[in-house]
């Protein structure tokens, strides 16, 4: 990686009051963005509604019956991006946005994990769980990050990896 000081780097480097900011972002959201690619390479994006706790992934519960269940089962990489509302930018071509490169699993039916996860999705979503909870078709999936940037506007991009992605673990639903 070029160092800071070479124009064709387009990150600088995080500062720990940068991770805050990217977390308290982070918590403004209750859905993700995610982009998915077939086993034939067909990319598809999406979104989903998402519960966190203190394993730093993000959980989705998805059916079956949607393209991006079966990218994510079929070939478990995942971009996921939570992006500022455009009424809240004061410039669309700078919204502030915070992407992660991440696997996904699935989380088998039943175990403790699935058991725990789907307690968050009732407690955060309230009683439309219990309709979609012993839906068959829909599969927990478990989205473990890898690597982030955050983008807080023009020329500032910042890449959270290692130590700084951990900080975000402060943001979860339990």
């Amino acid at each position: 990686m070029p160092d800071s000081n070479d124009s064709v780097n387009r990150f600088r480097t995080p500062t720990e009051s940068i991770v805050v900011e990217a977390g308290e972002f982070l918590a403004g959201f209750r859905s993700l963005l995610m982009a998915t690619v077939s086993a034939d390479g067909v990319p598809d994006a999406s979104y989903a509604p998402f519960v966190r706790i203190d394993d730093n992934a993000f959980y989705v519960n998805l059916s079956e019956l949607s393209t991006h269940t079966g990218n994510l089962l079929a070939t478990p990489r995942v971009s996921i991006l939570f992006l500022q509302s455009e009424d809240d930018s004061k410039q669309l071509f700078a919204r502030k946005r915070l992407g992660f490169d991440a696997d996904a699993a699935l989380v088998e039916r039943d175990s403790p994990r699935w058991c725990q996860v789907m307690d968050l999705f009732a407690d955060k979503f309230g009683d439309i769980m219990e309709l979609i909870r012993p839906l068959q078709d829909f599969k927990l999936i478990r989205i473990q990050p890898r690597s982030a940037v955050y983008v807080r506007g023009f020329a500032q991009a910042y890449p959270l990896e290692g130590s700084e992605l951990e900080q975000l673990r402060q943001v979860h639903d339990l």
